[in-house]
């Protein structure tokens, strides 16, 4: 009996086990799309930015050399110190040069003693020849020894006139406004004019040049662009050039190109250009290598979209869209340079195409997806050089 009853029980504890246990499960639901950050893609004017290295060299530079024979008496200045045009730099003996001048006074006083003397010989055989006193033979004669004692007197002022210019070389002085560099004579050196002694050196370093080069190839790409009009050159032909310091900040003056050479370097294949740079401060020195940010125009219908949205691979570069359905799909582009923290995309998307910026990592081709506007960051908004 008793196992009659238990039999009939089991059954039954059985099924509410079960019920039980199907209570406690949690009821499946469908997880919600993924969020995204979106922008809508606008061409608009973006500046062609070529960055390419470059050398910084002094406007102007002054090699100081002797200009007569002589000792060095003194240096006149202090080595690495800013000059003016005429400031003194150095002494020469000027002892031996003023003998000469000197004696070039002396000889040139002999010779208008002898004019003064051939002149008034003259005045009396005027008066001799008209009443036949004298032969014309000897008036002749008269006429040209005055006219060789005023020759013996301008040869004596020119005699003078460069002893005076070799007495003032000994005070040799800077012929432009710079910075003197390290003398290269101590008191005490024979210094010569024939060989050209270098003394020291004067450079002008406000402004400074940069000097820099481009390969052919992309010049010729770069005019190919202007014609076609895919490119606005600078209004009147000013062409600003930034500058980019060894340790990668960036230079407060703006300068602009000076100089493009119309041939091309047989050896590197590159064209020469130089741009000049105000440096008031003197921050940069000759020999300093430098990054030249060189703009060299505006595309006026540009794509540049942010840096974070393009997930480079190997061998191309992709961004995921969003699509009308909100479902998210892959597609490849093109990119051109990088410029700040946007991608130029030369081909691949068109205007009003929906590209994914933030998020696109939990988004998968064919998903649906929940889009919100992306909002650049403050700080990236201040450095964005582009669009304009």
């Amino acid at each position: 009996m008793r196992y009659f009853q238990l039999h009939r029980l089991l059954p039954a504890a059985a099924l509410l086990l079960v019920a039980c246990s199907s209570d406690e499960q949690p009821e499946q639901t469908d997880a919600p799309p993924p969020e995204v950050e979106v922008m809508r893609v606008v061409p608009g004017p973006v500046e062609h930015i070529i960055e390419l290295p470059g050398r910084v060299q002094a406007v102007r530079v002054a090699e100081i050399r002797a200009r007569v024979n002589g000792i060095i008496q003194r240096r006149l200045y202090e080595e690495g110190t800013d000059v003016e045009a005429g400031t003194p730099l150095f002494q020469i003996d000027p002892r031996e040069m003023q003998a000469n001048l000197n004696a070039a006074k002396a000889t040139l006083q002999r010779a208008q003693a002898t004019a003064r003397n051939a002149a008034q010989d003259l005045k009396r055989y005027e008066g001799l020849v008209a009443k036949r006193a004298i032969s014309q033979q000897e008036y002749d004669t008269a006429v040209a020894q005055l006219r060789t004692a005023e020759a013996d007197v301008a040869q004596a002022q020119a005699s003078v006139e460069s002893a005076e210019l070799n007495l003032e070389y000994t005070r040799v002085e800077s012929p432009i406004e710079g910075r003197a560099g390290r003398a290269q004579v101590t008191e005490g050196a024979l210094v010569t004019a024939t060989e050209g002694t270098l003394l020291t050196t004067v450079e002008q370093f406000d402004p400074v040049q940069v000097s820099f080069a481009q390969s052919s190839s992309d010049l010729l790409a770069l005019r190919a662009q202007v014609a076609s009009g895919a490119l606005q050159l600078p209004e009147r032909g000013q062409v600003p050039v930034r500058l980019l310091l060894e340790d990668g900040s960036e230079y407060p003056q703006t300068g602009y190109i000076d100089f493009l050479a119309m041939t091309i370097d047989e050896s590197t294949g590159t064209v020469a250009l130089r741009a000049e740079v105000p440096n008031p401060d003197h921050l940069l020195l000759p020999g300093q290598f430098v990054r030249a940010r060189i703009n060299a125009g505006t595309r006026p219908r540009a794509i540049a979209i942010p840096q974070r949205a393009v997930i480079v691979g190997d061998n191309s570069a992709s961004v995921k869209l969003v699509g009308d359905d909100d479902q998210v799909s892959t597609r490849t582009v093109e990119l051109g340079p990088l410029q700040g923290s946007r991608w130029l995309i030369r081909s691949g998307l068109e205007e009003g195409d929906v590209i994914i910026v933030e998020g696109g990592q939990n988004a998968r081709d064919g998903q649906p997806v929940r889009t919100k506007p992306w909002e650049p960051p403050a700080e990236a908004a201040e450095d964005e050089p582009a669009p304009r």
